[in-house]
């Protein structure tokens, strides 16, 4: 709220009833009606284009006998338009014709009497200076509307817009003072005040108001019994206030915040600077909020929107649960260094978790965090972050350090570093370095499943060029693998040191497509019972699309050269490999793409709707080269699904470029919105057809020897109104069996309203089963029975439930199970959530781990208390609850901190 006070200009006094006095353009000039004051002068001299006078409401009565009854409301015109105060007239002399735009009064007792006849009549004038009583008022009274926004006024003599008053009454008891009384209102601008007396001193530009009194500006409103105010330059004082203050954020244009409280007294200490004693804050609905912040001295500064507070408490329910002794706090939700509220939580690995947080807004463009957190059972451990942001380069800096593990006895970090770097004319880099101490580090102190079933932590520099139609990337890449100690040795990724790429498109020469891919990859492992080795790639292709409104088809023809230098280790290399050797294959690659569109017209669930059915051939021929001396770094068997079918290769990576003399076939159908074009239901049917055997595979694979692969269905999309489907099928007719199959339904008729169920199906003999090495020392494999169920319910009285169970009926293990509830009261909201997972690799079946070992589990509990457009206390769930519960919706609206306007328990929680 900004309180501005401004000079009020003194006009003159008028008798009548109150009346409502504006200045307002194409209104014609304000004078002081000579006969009010008891002078004489005389009428305004004629100007070249005179203004005519409206005509008045009330005609003029004549005079009444005298009455007791106090002097009129006054009409006030501001001095600006008056001669100087010292212009003198001789006696008898004739009075000089006053400007076209006023006239000066001259110093005159008030009248004996007023009028009492028509309390609408204009008061009677002295015989010398009285118009006819048939004439017109010359000086009408503009009427104005009790409230509301003045247009754009003149300035007065000082340059300032001026001000207007009404009252019941209006006098002046010396040549500086004026007193208004009964229903006072003051204007200017956006601003309203309001009493039941007002005293206004006009050389000093100050004014105090008594009784009632109420400062309105915008959305900003401050009500108390008195107040004095030096208005011109917003100084002054409030007593006992209490206050609404509404702004809008100025990082986010249209996001308002609002927050009102009490205090015993307010300083006004210029434009949008405040300073409260004993006084409250609160986004709840005054006058008695369910949470509020209070403090012995409390300063706002709009200008930077940031507070101070001394001696400070949160009440909840009129009870304190926080104190702060002295602090700073962000208005409008932006940016303010300080402690941030502090996060706390429950985990059978940690015991309590607290963390308290500690934000330093260096500049605006970097901050840091530093956070202390507390392991009742494992220790105390300090985490870091440093965030900076430049035109050029921006980037995130974490550390983190538990300097004796109470349960391990090891000193335990963690750190990760993400830059990224726009050098200019198209050259760009990034750096992504990741790293823990041991490879339990994430099961034992993490609550998250997103972190604590990681396995490969990312350590990767890169330099990226584009040059328009082309471009080129210099990798440089490894991985810290976690191992889980209770099952078996994962291996280490390849790492790449370095890998240069280089990728070219020319879409239309001479009606050709020309696209080109270069790659050269050093492998190097540390294990060195694996090989190593230097690749190299080029794969020209030319393609001629031709397409027109009905059907495309697209001929593509490429060549696919490779070529390999084998490093050591002979005894794991294929046969007939000697260290040092090259290997060098060409393959030609040709395709053709075609398909056709046809649609209707129809409706769905009553809307009009356009129908498709899209039929689509995809015919690929790649000839046989033996591949068996190549060995493997970074490719396996893509997943089967409707992207693979109508892809060049069924492997991840060059090393294995599969023999194909195939044809695959599809049929789609769509129903889209005829308003929005929108998709609300697309349905497919694909099955790929093979005229060969296959020849190429990787080393144990068992290869495909029949002609015709697995039939794949889906639907997606709006089945019946406020429900959805997702639903895949993978069918094997050779041995009338179905490989994989998931279903997916989610009910959702409003917001934060959802239930979800889904069944996953894959069956053990399935390619994509996962393989492990049994308790016998043999190959063996698993597939998936999983069971999900989730759902945020209303449960009535502003209180939802939320839940998710995750089951495995193969394995017959929890995968996760979360339970909750939430409680949105308007300007708070509270969360208690609880989750049991399977932590690290033990929970699901994943290659290379015996799914019958015992599986570790880790409970967490989660409770927060947000309030609105403030803070937050404890630990937030929704992050967990978003992953966990498809349509999961936030109860309150997002609410900013002082972080980049992020959640503050999100980027703070300790189980990040």
């Amino acid at each position: 709220m900004r309180l501005r006070v401004i000079p009020v200009l003194i006009f003159g006094i008028f008798g009548a009833n109150p009346l409502w006095v504006a200045a307002a353009q194409n209104l014609p000039p304000l004078a002081v009606d000579p006969a009010l004051l008891g002078g004489s002068v005389a009428a305004p001299a004629p100007t070249p284009d005179p203004v005519p006078a409206p005509a008045p409401a009330v005609a003029p009565a004549p005079p009444a006998a005298p009455s007791a009854e106090p002097a009129a409301p006054a009409r006030l015109v501001p001095p600006a338009l008056l001669p100087p105060e010292n212009t003198k007239r001789k006696a008898g002399a004739t009075p000089p014709a006053p400007p076209a735009s006023a006239v000066r009064a001259q110093p005159a007792p008030a009248p004996a009497a007023a009028p009492a006849a028509d309390s609408k009549s204009p008061p009677a004038a002295p015989v010398d200076a009285a118009p006819a009583a048939a004439d017109p008022d010359p000086f009408p009274a503009p009427k104005l509307p009790i409230s509301g926004v003045f247009p754009p006024l003149l300035a007065g003599a000082d340059g300032q817009p001026p001000v207007f008053f009404s009252a019941d009454k209006i006098t002046g008891r010396s040549e500086n003072e004026t007193v208004a009384e009964g229903s006072v209102e003051v204007r200017k601008k956006d601003v309203t005040l309001t009493a039941d007396k007002l005293t206004y001193w006009q050389l000093e530009d100050e004014a105090e108001a008594e009784g009632r009194v109420k400062i309105v500006r915008g959305g900003d409103t401050v009500t108390g019994p008195k107040a004095r105010m030096k208005l011109s330059e917003s100084v002054g004082w409030f007593e006992q206030p209490d206050y609404t203050i509404k702004r809008e954020n100025r990082l986010r244009r249209g996001v308002m915040t609002s927050g009102s409280g009490h205090a015993e007294r307010i300083d006004f200490e210029g434009e949008n600077q405040y300073r409260l004693k004993d006084a409250t804050y609160s986004t709840c609905q005054a006058p008695d909020p369910d949470w509020y912040f209070k403090a012995s001295e409390m300063q706002l500064d709009y200008d930077r929107e940031e507070g101070e507070a001394r001696g400070a408490k949160l009440y909840f329910k009129d009870v304190p649960i926080f104190y702060l002794p002295y602090g700073g706090f962000p208005l409008n939700n932006n940016r303010k260094s300080g402690f941030l509220p502090p996060t706390f939580g429950l985990n059978n690995r940690t015991g309590l978790d607290l963390t308290i947080p500690y934000y330093w807004n260096i500049a605006p463009n970097y901050d840091a965090t530093i956070s202390p957190r507390v392991l009742t059972r494992r220790g105390l451990q300090l985490n870091g972050e440093f965030r900076y942001l430049f035109p050029d380069m921006n980037g995130v800096v974490r550390g983190e350090v538990l300097p004796n593990d109470r349960v391990t006895d090891d000193t335990r970090t963690g750190y990760s570093l993400l830059h990224r770097q726009n050098f200019g004319h198209g050259l760009t880099g990034s750096l992504d370095l990741n790293g823990v101490s041991d490879d339990q580090y994430f099961t034992d102190l993490s609550t998250r499943l997103a972190i604590t079933s990681q396995t490969y932590l990312l350590r990767q520099g890169a330099l990226n060029y584009d040059a328009g139609w082309w471009n080129a990337q210099a990798l440089v890449q490894r991985y810290q693998t976690l191992q889980d100690v209770t099952g078996t040795r994962i291996a280490e990724p390849y790492r790449r040191l370095p890998q240069l790429t280089v990728n070219a498109l020319k879409p239309d020469i001479y009606g050709l497509r020309f696209d080109f891919k270069g790659d050269y990859v050093n492998f190097r492992n540390p294990d060195e019972t694996l090989a190593e080795g230097q690749r190299m790639l080029l794969y020209p292709q030319i393609s001629l699309p031709y397409q027109t409104s009905a059907f495309y088809v697209t001929p593509k023809l490429g060549v696919h050269w490779t070529h390999y230098n084998v490093d050591r280790r002979k005894s794991l290399l294929p046969a007939g490999v000697e260290p040092g050797d090259s290997i060098n294959r060409t393959l030609p690659i040709f395709s053709v793409d075609s398909g056709v569109f046809l649609e209707r017209d129809t409706t769905w669930f009553g809307k009009p709707a356009l129908q498709t059915l899209e039929p689509r051939l995809y015919y690929l021929r790649v000839p046989e080269r033996n591949q068996d001396n190549i060995p493997v770094f970074d490719t396996s068997a893509l997943d089967f699904n409707f992207a693979q079918i109508f892809s060049e290769n069924i492997y991840s990576g060059p090393d294995r470029i599969a023999d194909a003399n195939q044809l695959t076939a599809a049929l789609t159908t769509r129903y889209i919105d005829a308003d929005s074009g929108a998709e609300m239901l697309r349905a497919a049917l694909g099955q790929r057809y093979y005229f060969r055997n296959q020849s190429v595979g990787l080393p144990n694979q068992v290869l495909r020897t029949e002609k015709s692969a697995d039939v794949l269905a889906a639907v997606s999309g709006q089945i019946l109104p406020k429900t959805y489907l997702d639903a895949g099928l993978q069918f094997n007719p050779r041995d009338s069996r179905t490989e994989r199959y998931n279903v997916g339904v989610r009910y959702q008729p409003s917001y934060a309203k959802v239930l979800n169920f889904s069944y996953r199906f894959l069956n053990d003999k399935a390619p994509t089963a996962s393989i492990f090495t049994g308790t016998d020392g043999t190959l063996q494999s698993i597939g998936l029975r999983d069971l999900d169920v989730s759902a945020q319910w209303p449960l009535g009285g502003r209180w939802y439930g939320v839940g998710r169970y995750n089951y495995s009926l193969r394995q017959s293990r929890l995968i996760e199970a979360i339970g909750g509830i939430e409680y949105d009261a308007g300007c708070w909201v509270l969360r208690a959530v609880a989750q049991r997972f399977a932590a690290g690799a033990a929970g699901v079946a994943q290659v290379g781990v015996d799914p019958t070992r015992s599986t570790s589990y880790t409970s967490a509990f989660f409770l927060q208390l947000e309030f609105n457009g403030f803070s937050s206390i404890g630990t937030n769930p929704t992050d967990l609850l978003r992953r966990s519960i498809g349509g999961y919706g936030k109860i309150n609206q997002p609410t900013g901190d002082p972080v980049f306007g992020t959640d503050p328990s999100s980027v703070y929680s300790y189980s990040r």
